[in-house]
This record gives C-alpha cells, structure tokens and sequence, in this order.
C-alpha cells in the first residue's frame, strides 16, 4: 500500500488502488478494491481544507437516504501523517452518460433525462442551512465579477454585447429566490449510465447552497450531446409542467454560465479557451443572440421519439 494511505483505517486490506485522472477538482481521486471485492472511490485533498471537506462529507450524509443512485459516504478523516484530508464513498460502476447516450434511442435517452430531473428534484428537497444572504445579493455580485472578469480579460466572444445586456435586463429575476442544497455541478459530465440502464450521479464537491433553478446553468452540457436528455431533464423536474418563468431564468444562468467559463479557461491553456468560446458561440446561436427564451433545442412534452 503507498505510504500517503497507510495510516487510513483498513487500508491493510485494499487490494487495489488506482488513480482516477478524470475531471477538474483539485483532490486527488483513487478507485479502491478491497480484498472482499468492495469498491469505493477515495478522495484526498490538502489538510488545509480539512473544515470544508468535513462540511462536504456532513452534507452528503444528508441526502444519503434520497432514492437517488450516487456514491454514498463511507468514512472520513486525516491521513498521510496528517498532512491530508480524506474521504471514502462508495463506488459506481458505470460508462460515462456522454458515451453512452448518443447510442441509446431518443426515447431512451429522453427518460434517462426524466430521471436525471427526478433526481435534481429530490436533491434540491433539502433545505440551506439559513446562514446566507439573499440569493439576489449573492447573484449579483457573481454577475459584477463575471462582467469584470471577461472585460479584462482581453479575450472577446463575438454577440457577447448581446449576452450582457440580456444578464442585466433580467437581474431583476433573482429577487426573493428561495435557496436550496445544490449538486453545484450538475450535467452528463459527473453522470455515469449503469449496465442496468439506470442513471448515476458522482462527485458533489463542488455543493453548494442557492437557487434551485441555477443547477441548469450547466444543462449545455447535456443539450450538446442530447436534445432528448436535456429535455427529459427538465420535464422530469418539473412533473412535465414547466413554469413559463423558468425559461428566463435558466437563459439568464447559462448567460452567465458562458460569460465566466471564459475567464475561468484561461489558465487551463488556449485550447480549453477555444472551447468554451465555440460553446458560448453554440448558446448566442441556440438562443439567436438571447432574443428568445426558449433554447432552439428544447423539445416540449408532447414530442414524438422514437422507440
């Protein structure tokens, strides 16, 4: 066993342990087997964030008993001679939902994203701990750094004139927002397909507390790779009778959404940039420089799918 896991309770009896380079977080991720074949996911992040990871660890336990296919917490606690934090869930054994879903039938993919929705909605029944402020100071000082962060950032997104004025005709909108539990990062990308069929959802680190409806800020994700999904999702959340005011509100976070990814690339090299930029370009595009509300992907309730 490697030294930085010795000293982690039973970690005498993991078989294997391999590092999982997938994804953005700054813990280091490890898939475990026990000698008894268990299989967890391992999570160790810098002592230094010991309080957060506890608070993260402590809010998963919340909704562990929520009829929702996750990864459930295990145990936590110092390791590494405590210089690291730790954390055991247990694992899922799945493909990744992008893989998978564009060889699945529309019909197929679009109950997948029924239970994706159902899934959000039960997650965003645990109430915030009451301990923020409003929603519309918290989200508005995300927009002022949003709009400042891409104007100094020297890099331009042709039609972005049009994305921030759509942002600031509708700040409006975040008034008296009720705050929830949010997932915090909730698209195709931390959703695994079982070989059952069902759907999974991983990695809540980066949980939050907020409005319910901000978790579709992310929802491009899902309509890049499948309309049906995406669509799914919101009906599934909804019990198939979405809001009017929904759809302005989920353009306005996906406004913001695109305008701060840009900004939040640059470290990550000039490729990573690119892509996010030829994805805003895909949401001015989807939503025809945010004169509608309504994505051109969206499908209603009542479309036909195949079988």
């Amino acid at each position: 066993m490697s030294q930085p896991f010795a000293d982690i309770p039973g970690s005498n009896d993991w078989d294997v342990v391999k590092e999982i380079k997938k994804g953005w977080s700054t813990d280091k991720k490890y898939f475990v087997q026990t000698r008894n074949r268990d299989q967890w996911l391992l999570r160790v992040s810098d002592i230094s964030l010991f309080e957060s990871k506890k608070s993260e660890f402590e809010t998963v336990k919340q909704i562990n008993g929520k009829n929702i296919l996750m990864s459930r917490p295990i145990a936590f606690g110092i390791c590494n001679n405590g210089q690291s934090v730790y954390a055991l869930y247990t694992w899922i054994d799945g493909e990744d939902a992008g893989d998978v879903l564009p060889a699945l039938t529309k019909k197929q993919q679009y109950l997948l994203g029924i239970q994706s929705g159902d899934y959000l909605r039960s997650l965003h029944q645990v109430p915030s701990d009451g301990n923020e402020r409003t929603w519309a100071e918290r989200y508005h000082d995300k927009i002022n750094r949003y709009l400042n962060n891409y104007r100094s950032c020297g890099i331009h997104l042709e039609g972005a004139e049009r994305m921030i004025d759509f942002m600031e005709q509708n700040r409006y909108l975040l008034k008296d927002r009720p705050q929830t539990f949010q997932h915090g990062d909730y698209h195709i990308g931390n959703m695994l397909i079982l070989k059952s069929g069902e759907l999974g959802i991983i990695d809540f680190n980066r949980l939050d507390y907020g409005d319910p409806w901000e978790e579709f800020n992310r929802i491009t994700w899902c309509a890049n790779v499948s309309a049906p999904f995406a669509s799914g999702r919101i009906h599934g959340y909804f019990d198939h009778d979405v809001p009017e005011l929904f759809f302005r509100l989920m353009a306005l976070y996906i406004a913001c959404n695109q305008l701060s990814s840009i900004h939040w690339a640059i470290p990550f090299g000039d490729e990573e940039v690119q892509q996010m930029l030829k994805r805003a370009e895909k949401v001015l595009d989807w939503y025809d420089g945010f004169k509608r509300d309504v994505p051109s992907w969206y499908l209603q309730p009542d479309f036909e799918c195949d079988e």
